[in-house]
């Protein structure tokens, strides 16, 4: 039987963001900060599972440590590059809320937190709306969600004479391929924000 680690069992309460009375939105690693606590979990699971090896996984922790808080940096001095009025993330479904309370980014999803709820026309009319108010030039798709909801908000805003375009493909529900950099939880965070970027700045 392998032991099942809660990665969020030390993190506060008002640390979490709630989405409804009774549910949290479960999207925690988007927030990298919330990560190295979420690290710090696992590593204490660990070393109680198998403490012959404490000082090896203390060290590795450590090492992770770094670069999660590299990475943390990373995406808001990228994110910083992004001018103020076009900080807005939009989205398929509401994955990225830990991500933009973090770095300071306006997040919309066209759905909820989770991909299995349905969006009506309203939902649809009312992004459009939102974008063509906003002047938005960019909005994003989402490797574990169909794209059919964006081109239908996309097509809606040009029938009112304004452009949006695909910024790109984000991972939200899933990782990259494994073997490749996006595969990886940093290459993945990367990736994103990269992506963001280059799509709004």
């Amino acid at each position: 039987n392998k032991p099942t680690i809660a990665v969020t069992e030390d993190f506060k309460e008002n640390q979490l963001r709630k989405v409804s009375a009774t549910e949290h939105d479960p999207h925690v690693w988007f927030d990298v900060k919330l990560w190295i606590v979420a690290a710090g979990a696992v590593k204490k699971e660990l070393i109680a599972n198998d403490p012959d090896h404490e000082a090896d996984y203390l060290s590795h922790y450590e090492k992770y440590v770094s670069q999660l808080e590299e990475l943390d940096r990373y995406v808001q001095d990228e994110i910083n590059k992004i001018p103020e009025d076009q900080r807005v993330l939009v989205t398929a479904h509401d994955a990225f809320g830990y991500y933009g309370q973090s770095y300071g980014l306006d997040v919309r999803g066209l759905q909820g937190i989770n991909t299995l709820s349905e969006y009506g026309s309203k939902d649809v009319t009312d992004m459009r709306n939102y974008l063509v108010k906003n002047e938005i030039k960019a909005i994003f798709i989402e490797s574990s969600v169909p794209r059919k909801a964006i081109e239908a908000v996309i097509q809606g805003a040009a029938k009112q004479g304004h452009s949006v375009k695909i910024g790109g493909e984000l991972f939200s529900d899933a990782m990259g391929e494994k073997g490749t950099e996006e595969g990886t939880y940093i290459g993945m965070v990367r990736h994103n924000t990269d992506t963001i970027v280059h799509a709004l700045k």
